[in-house]
């Protein structure tokens, strides 16, 4: 997002595409007061430092904090974390240390999921250790989870969806930092534990490509001035009203937003617009029993000539059963669907779908 990698001469290119880590910590019985949000602002910059990115912006409300970053968004909740940056970023390099804030400064033991998941890349030679491929990522997770599931979903000579999982056993299990394994000082490996059933929990994501160039173009500085502009331009503000919105225009061209309700519900937007290599992500964690209008909505604001759906949502969550409604969604709008596939872990149901635009003869 920030700036472009040179591949040879003049050419230039930014890998759009985000790796996205997501872990909730356990409620810790013994620490009434464990909250992720107590980590002070320079020990995430220094988190951050090991990613290659840095906060650029900051919004928060009693249930959320949100960072966008030089390469996409940070939001942190009472025991949620999201870790969501593209380009040449390295957000599992972070893990070790996240982990030890969680148990120093956040006060929790335990892990109760993890979810770590990416597209496949455009240039995936640029990527750097241990982002190279998604086969390096699982053997680098691996080195934390005994009980880690790595998944991958789409089509492998076209557009796939990577994902790796450690979920609880059905409720009946979660996962503890133990400081004693002799696998990592501060490693993570299964234990029996009675929970009470999960908060509700739901995540959509769309990510879109060949994006329209004349609505990118609104994504740069030739263009717009500023990041409101943008924003009020393209239509941001109306996928979902109410948003409290913090965005970013970049030099010369690039965006990033976050929103965020009082509730803790947050949305949030990437877009790289050169046309050579466009690309637009958008994420909430928003709940809904059909997302049929909501991604009409997101479709709409960009045109995209392809993309991609994936929602989560748990068993408790209003959102469980959207994963089963989407199978009804053959087209929306100009767009036709061309694979499906659902996924039931032990507390999630997963689906995946992805479109493509169709165009009528000429």
């Amino acid at each position: 997002m920030a700036e472009s990698e040179n591949i040879g001469g003049n050419d230039h290119f930014f890998e759009g595409v985000e790796k996205l880590l997501e872990i909730w910590f356990a409620p810790n019985p013994k620490n009434k007061n464990a909250d992720l949000r107590k980590i002070p602002r320079p020990l995430w910059d220094a988190l951050l430092k090991s990613v290659r990115c840095e906060i650029i912006s900051f919004t928060r409300n009693d249930n959320i904090d949100a960072y966008v970053l030089s390469e996409s968004s940070m939001f942190v909740s009472k025991r949620r974390w999201i870790l969501k940056t593209c380009g040449t970023t390295t957000p599992l390099q972070c893990l070790q240390p996240l982990l030890d804030l969680a148990v120093k400064i956040g006060g929790y033991a335990e892990i109760e999921d993890l979810f770590y998941s990416r597209k496949n890349y455009k240039k995936p030679e640029l990527q750097c250790s241990p982002h190279r491929a998604f086969d390096e990522e699982v053997a680098f997770l691996d080195q934390y989870f005994e009980d880690g599931r790595a998944y991958s979903l789409g089509s492998v000579n076209g557009d796939c969806w990577y994902l790796y999982t450690v979920c609880r056993g059905g409720g009946d299990s979660s996962l503890v930092m133990d400081n004693t394994h002799p696998k990592n000082s501060n490693l993570i490996e299964q234990v029996a534990n009675n929970n009470s059933p999960p908060d509700p929990d739901q995540t959509i994501e769309i990510l879109m490509t060949e994006l329209d160039p004349e609505i990118m173009s609104i994504f740069t500085k030739d263009e717009c001035s500023t990041a409101n502009e943008a924003t009020e331009r393209a239509g941001i503000h109306k996928i979902i009203p109410g948003m409290v919105v913090d965005d970013f225009l970049f030099d010369p061209c690039g965006y990033s937003m976050n929103g965020v309700l009082k509730n803790g519900c947050y949305m949030t937007i990437h877009i790289t617009p050169e046309p050579e290599f466009s690309y637009v992500s958008f994420e909430s964690n928003i709940s809904s029993a059909n997302y049929g209008d909501l991604i009409a909505r997101v479709i709409e604001t960009f045109q995209p000539g392809k993309f991609v759906v994936t929602i989560f949502a748990n068993k408790t969550s209003d959102a469980f059963t959207a994963s089963r409604e989407l199978e009804h969604h053959t087209s929306i709008k100009q767009w036709k669907r061309d694979e499906l596939q659902f996924c039931r872990f032990p507390t999630y149901d997963l689906i995946y779908a992805h479109y493509y635009k169709f165009k009528f003869p000429s």
